[in-house]
């Protein structure tokens, strides 16, 4: 059984992969935010530029900052943007 989760892409991710956001179907038992990226990187070409240097990403479970080791599961919204600079 598997679970959806919405996925969520700012800025130059979004162009990258080439959308907005997606319906992304994980195992039943969840997975960690870092499990994610993986299995995104591994959904197109696009995808895999986005998320070619992970440790440059922030990540939001539910529009909470989350780390690589956060658990993802059915139901949760989990945005990926570049790190936000303030001016």
């Amino acid at each position: 059984m598997s679970a959806r989760v919405t996925v969520l892409y700012f800025a130059w991710l979004r162009e990258r992969v080439g959308l907005s956001e997606e319906q992304v179907d994980l195992p039943a038992d969840g997975v960690t935010v870092g499990d994610l990226a993986g299995l995104l990187a591994a959904r197109s070409a696009g995808h895999a530029a986005a998320f070619q240097n992970r440790r440059t990403l922030r990540c939001a479970v539910n529009q909470e900052f989350a780390d690589p080791a956060a658990i993802v599961r059915g139901g949760d919204e989990v945005a990926f943007f570049p790190p936000v600079t303030g001016g």
